[in-house]
């Protein structure tokens, strides 16, 4: 569901002072966040085309032009 957040289980790498200064994720979650982060980017450019006021295009060549970038 857009704009729910997805909870996953990070394992936190610390420093000799036990500052975090990494994440550890499971390799299935990992996936899912890059999947969402490629969602939300989608979403962006799309709202942002359509603001522009622009000629409007088809769905599909406006995905191409997107993933040309």
């Amino acid at each position: 569901m857009p704009g729910e957040m997805t909870k996953f289980k990070e394992n936190y790498v610390i420093d000799a002072q036990g500052k975090p200064i990494g994440v550890i994720l499971n390799i299935a979650d990992y996936r899912k966040l890059l999947e969402e982060l490629e969602e939300s980017e989608s979403i962006r450019a799309y709202d942002a085309a359509k603001a522009s006021g622009d000629e409007a295009i088809p769905f599909e060549q406006a995905i191409a032009e997107i993933e040309q970038n």
